[in-house]
Formats: C-alpha cells, structure tokens, sequence
C-alpha cells in the first residue's frame, strides 16, 4: 500500500495513543446526554419527513440552497442527450437513477422481496491486491460494482438475486429467536465468469442526517477514542481507516461509509454518483466502463463534456447533506427508556457506540462548529466477528472491521420507510433486535450481555434504541 507522511504518521499516532484513548473515552461517557442528539442542529420531528430537515441554526439565507440540493438528490437522471440537460448523464451502466432511490426519503436502504430487483442495495466487488492507493482492487471484467442495468444500447452485467441461511438460537432464558444471512447468486453474467478468487459485499445505503456533523468531529478526536492495541485490556480495539482522497490526493482518516473507507461527504456523494447511477463529476470525471465492456466505453465517448453533474448543482446536493438535522430523541423522560439507558451502558454498547462527540471548527459552516453531539458512535473500525464477516479488505480495515454506526435517529427507521425495517450492512437483520443478536468479536461480550438479559429488560433497552 502506497502511503503520504500524513497517512504514515495518523497510523503511528494511533498505534501510540492508548492512554489518550481512555482519558477522552472516559470524559464523553461522563457528559451529560441530552435529547438534542444534533445540539444546535436538531429538529423536533418524527414523521416521514423527519430525516429531510434543514438544521434550523443554519438561518432562513441557507433554505433555498438547501431547497435546491435537496431536488438534486431526488432528481431522477436520464441517458444524454436528455430532455433536461442538467440531468443527462445517466450510465452507460447503473444501479438506480437518483440518490433518493438507494436513500429512501433520506433514510436506510433494504433488501429486496424474493423475486424483486435490487433497487436500495449494490453488490461491491474486488480481487486480492489493491487499486494503487490501498484501497481494493477491482474486477477486469465487472469493474468494483455489479452494475444490474444500462441504457439503451448497452448490456447490463447481468443479474442478482439472493437466497438466505438461518440460524435458530436461544436466549439464557430459553426464548428462541431465529436469525438469517445473505447469500448473493449471480445469473446472466454478460462479461465472463467471476473470477474464483473474487470477494463480495452486499450492502444496503445508510441515512443521511448528520454527516456535516460526524465530517467536523476532529481527526485528533478519532485519534484519541483509538485503541488498536487493546492497551488496557478491555476487548475493544478501535482503530482508523486510512484512505485516498481523490480530491486533495494524499491519504486520509476514513469516516464515511461501511467500513469508513471514505474522508469526506462530497467524496461519498461523488462515488455514489458514479458507482451508482454511472453520473461523472469533477472528482470522478471518467465513466464507469471496464476495458472489455465495448458498449458501454463506446456510449460513454459520446456523452458531451457537459453531460455530467455540473460542479455548481454538485456543490449544492453536498450542501444539503452537510445541513440536513438530526431529530430529537422521544421520550427521553419516559422510565423505560431510561431504564433501557441504563442497560445500554451498563451491557458495554457505549464501548462503541460513544453516545457523545464533540464537531470542531468549520470553515466555510460555522452552524455546525462546536457543538456537543450524540451521534452513538466513534467512527472507529472494530472487528465485529465471522458472523459479520465479508472477506472483503477495504483500505486498512479487514474482512471483519466495520466502521460503528451511528445509532441517532435509527428508532425512526419504520416511520421515514413506511414501515420496513433492515440493519446492518447487508440489510440481514429484520430488527434491532436481530441486528444486536448478530454481534461478534469485539461486540460479542456485549452480545452476550444481551442475551442473558431478562425479557422485560430486553424490551426496555429496545425502547431506549427506538427512541433515537
């Protein structure tokens, strides 16, 4: 892996920072937690609409470019030359046609019915090696996304679809629950066979609220909650993701993404752009074409210059994610769900999940500086067990590390979706209940926790999560 000085230095800052590591994580789980999980950027709703809010510290001058991003997000793009201009740019390969077809009404993308296309989720690729800046190394022939669909003239890569291992176990108490995993099967392949050594990861998109908030969290922070040595023995050994960031092109702390293997939200809105609806921008200008896929190079060398995300509307869809709130939690006086509190911390999920962060200064977004923040997690890679496992590296992270995820706003996950619920990276666990049931290695502890818990404290720690 090719490394900058700074990307050098971040890592052997955190293989040395064990003490600091524990000096931080002991002040933010002593601060007070207080409803306003977003401080000064939390909104007070819970309906459909509650992940599509402006910050309302951000003043009434920023509503109409946050307006603005916010139809470039759900904005369907069509193949060029289009009927709309400033949203040609479609393919020549695809997974979906706008950001709002993965992020469901800003919230969590789930896995499809049997017998239904992959419309919320992406199958990742990748062989042994990387792709010169550390990060994987993609397909020859199927690039580093299956791509399902194209546009007119160009063959699709073929199709997905999914069938499923389940696993029965018992709770201390003899309650049985029932748990199941994803197996991708592949048909129609339209570009040769998968290579034998190939590795695979389905994932399913995560909500879009607060990442102005989680950019802003200093790097220094991340830093210091780091622990990839275990110095004190604990079991929890969280450690940074380094990666390449195309823009500034050097190395830098991960944050983004399942295994934080991206640095910055217009990077992540960037990939997504291109590894999902095949829309090129000024950070990715080439299309997604592998060399053996003719038709697809041939459609792409007749999209205009121009047929790509204009960098103004760019700017402006990165706006509206960095701005968009997080919602205040419910029932946070409620005896359950201080009661579930309790056990969330006393069970060691806060290991992890660190219920309080604090942003730094921002340049260019002063209403997202300095504040304090309850976001449920470090941002960290923990290796989370085989059960989870993917097999697939990412940078610095293994097959098994997973970056934690933010918990704010996950018991809202049925309200914004209508009902469907999916967690975890590949969307496997029905509910939160199963999502916990899933924990292993570093988590398993606090798994097992779980899992000797009485039914009734079961259910008030659920009632803690689902008032998030």
């Amino acid at each position: 892996m090719k490394r900058s000085l700074f990307g050098t230095l971040v890592i052997f800052l955190a293989l040395a920072n064990g003490a600091g590591a524990q000096a931080l994580r002991a002040s933010f789980l002593k601060s007070p937690q207080s409803p306003e999980l977003g401080g000064a950027a939390t909104v007070d709703r819970a309906d459909i609409t509650a992940f599509k809010q402006m910050i309302p510290n951000a003043g009434p001058m920023r509503f109409p470019q946050f307006m603005f991003g916010q139809r470039q997000f759900v904005s369907e793009w069509d193949p060029a030359p289009g009927e709309v201009p400033d949203q040609d740019g479609l393919g020549p390969t695809f997974n979906a046609i706008a950001c709002a077809s993965c992020h469901i009404n800003n919230g969590r993308g789930f896995l499809p019915a049997d017998g239904e296309d992959f419309e919320s989720v992406l199958v990742r690729f990748s062989v042994p090696g990387d792709d010169g800046h550390g990060g994987p190394k993609p397909l020859a022939n199927y690039g580093g996304q299956f791509q399902h669909r194209a546009v007119d003239g160009v063959q699709p890569e073929g199709n997905a679809h999914l069938e499923w291992e389940y696993f029965v176990g018992y709770y201390t108490d003899g309650t049985p629950f029932r748990a199941r995993k994803p197996k991708v099967v592949f048909s129609q392949l339209a570009f040769g066979e998968l290579p034998a050594d190939m590795m695979v990861s389905l994932r399913t998109a995560n909500p879009v609220i607060g990442l102005g908030l989680l950019e802003r969290v200093p790097a220094e922070t991340l830093l210091d909650l780091a622990d990839p040595d275990d110095s004190n023995g604990d079991g929890i050994s969280g450690r940074m993701n380094i990666v390449w960031d195309a823009k500034q092109q050097r190395n830098a702390p991960g944050r983004f993404g399942w295994k934080a293997n991206v640095p910055t939200v217009e990077l992540q809105n960037a990939g997504a752009a291109l590894g999902d609806m095949g829309v090129t921008t000024a950070i990715n200008p080439d299309d997604n074409c592998p060399a053996v896929q003719d038709a697809c190079l041939e459609t792409a060398a007749l999209h205009p210059p121009e047929a790509q995300f204009r960098p103004e509307f760019f700017e402006q869809l990165t706006r509206y994610v960095l701005l968009t709130a997080v919602p205040r939690q419910r029932n946070a006086d409620d005896v359950k769900v201080m009661q579930g509190r309790s056990i969330f911390y006393s069970s060691g999920c806060v290991q992890c999940h660190m219920p309080t962060l604090k942003t730094g200064d921002s340049e260019g977004f002063p209403e997202l500086a300095n504040q304090t923040i309850h976001p449920f997690t470090d941002l960290l890679l923990h290796d989370m067990g085989e059960g989870l496992e993917d097999g697939r590296p990412d940078y610095l992270a293994s097959g098994s590390e997973w970056r934690t995820p933010p918990l704010w706003g996950i018991g809202l996950t049925e309200t914004v979706s209508a009902g469907q619920q999916g967690y975890l990276h590949d969307g496997r666990a029905r509910t939160l209940e199963e999502a916990i049931l899933w924990h292993g290695g570093e988590a398993k502890s606090a798994q097992r926790r779980f899992r000797a818990l009485s039914k009734k404290d079961r259910a008030v720690l659920l009632s803690f999560l689902k008032s998030l």
